[in-house]
């Protein structure tokens, strides 16, 4: 059996919530074995739900750790979650990188570039592999789509800061391109993002926090195809981690993590700067 441990800012949220049923999904459906057998939170008690750390591993079957240090040296494989603090996750990567375990890193990956990039300096000093994605990365809609003349992404939730990166992340995918700058228009809460990328390719993403994920493209001949995102795109990420996890292969261009938080990046400075270019 092949032991999982969760390190968390507080292990009461959606993702630590929702991560273990998937994962039990997939091992009842091809008879892998992986367990989540340890967790560690920087916060006893969740903001989110009130529960504690003791209480989520009574839930779930693991076994709390005092340390970061003692999870990795238990675990065979290692999630660093805190999806709604990215600002903790070049802390708790210096703890959990040095072990040189692979290591998935939850959404948003880093709160801008320059972390990001430490992020990545830290896997390399230790020859450790891992990576870090939106879950909307692998909805099904996104494969078969020909964006190559063009793509719009709409999404929503509760705040750019933490839901943007969804549909930052699904553009980087269709585009498959470096991103080299952006304007921005604001219409009150709704920010429109016009992105142009390095081999001429032009995309826009659009923030509207009520909105479903919603992806229009056309193709070089002007042939148009627009789609609302329904697939199982968690249960499709949990699958290409665990199998990340077995085979150590990062599952795309790890150059694409780092383009989607420089996107980022210029995106929150775009809404500032309304109209300007932003160079990324």
């Amino acid at each position: 059996m092949k032991k999982i441990g969760f390190v968390d800012y507080y292990i009461g949220e959606w993702h630590a919530n929702e991560y273990p049923e998937l994962i039990a999904n997939i091992v009842k459906e091809t008879g892998e074995e992986f367990k989540i057998a340890y967790a560690w939170a920087e916060e006893y008690v969740s903001p989110v739900y009130g529960t504690n750390t003791d209480e989520w591993c009574e839930k779930y079957g693991a076994e709390k750790c005092e340390t970061i240090d003692e999870l990795c040296e238990k675990s065979d494989y290692i999630f660093i979650l805190s999806p709604d603090h990215p600002e903790n996750h070049l802390a708790y990567a210096k703890e959990v990188l040095k072990h040189g375990k692979n290591t998935y890193i939850d959404k948003t990956f880093a709160p801008d570039y320059e972390t990001a990039k430490a992020i990545f300096d830290e896997a390399a000093k230790y020859g450790t592999k891992f990576f870090s994605t939106s879950a909307l990365r692998y909805a099904d809609e996104l494969d078969t789509m020909d964006c190559s003349g063009g793509a719009i992404v709409i999404g929503g939730g509760p705040g750019i800061n933490t839901y943007g990166i969804h549909s930052i992340e699904m553009l980087v995918k269709l585009m498959d391109s470096e991103p080299v700058s952006l304007t921005c228009t604001n219409q009150g809460v709704q920010n429109i993002f016009n992105v142009n990328f390095k081999d001429g390719k032009k995309g826009s993403f659009i923030y509207t926090p009520s909105a479903p994920f919603v992806v229009g493209t056309c193709d070089k001949d002007g042939k148009g195809e627009f789609t609302t995102i329904a697939s199982d795109f968690f249960g499709n990420l949990m699958k290409e981690i665990l199998n990340f996890f077995k085979t150590g292969e990062v599952p795309f261009d790890p150059k694409q993590t780092l383009y989607a938080i420089r996107l980022r990046d210029a995106a929150l400075k775009g809404i500032a700067n309304e109209g300007k270019v932003i160079e990324i």
